[in-house]
């Protein structure tokens, strides 16, 4: 993955959360991560990614940070079902907003939501994973993007 595709990841996360004006939200600079040790929070939504390019997209985030997402949207149901759906909805979107930049080729799975740590992702060990942090108050939630081309 070279800057121009990640800062396609970038620009989708800063177009999501542009849109939740008055939640304070800064994008940092993106960093290689261990995959041995997947970044978690409380509730991860993952998108599986094939075609062009095979692996995976997650957006995990602390609870309170999804509620606060969720009541600057509108909607006062901070029940754990519907924070997994937000983390699934913001991972799905980003992942959408790249496959629009990467074309038909781009083929992104239906969200999976985990609640807690996701011990079944298993990140390729051979393939460079990218962190794209977040910064709302004191919590961090984060953008993970592990891709490979597969031609």
């Amino acid at each position: 993955m070279n800057e121009k595709f990640i800062n396609v990841f970038v620009d989708g996360l800063v177009n999501y959360f542009q849109l939740l004006q008055p939640l304070d939200v800064e994008i940092g600079t993106p960093y290689l991560v261990d995959n041995q040790t997947p970044v978690c929070h409380d509730i991860t939504g993952i998108i599986g990614i094939s075609g062009k390019h095979k692996g995976v997209v997650y957006f995990t985030a602390p609870t309170a940070f999804l509620a606060q997402v969720a009541k600057v949207q509108g909607d006062q149901d901070v029940s754990t079902d519907n924070l997994l759906d937000l983390s699934g909805e913001i991972a799905n979107t980003i992942a959408g907003n790249a496959r629009s930049e990467f074309g038909k080729q781009f083929q992104i799975s239906v969200p999976l939501v985990v609640e807690g740590d996701p011990t079944n992702l298993r990140l390729p060990t051979d393939v460079r994973s990218y962190a794209v942090p977040m910064r709302c108050q004191s919590m961090n939630p984060v953008l993970v993007v592990c891709l490979e081309r597969s031609e």
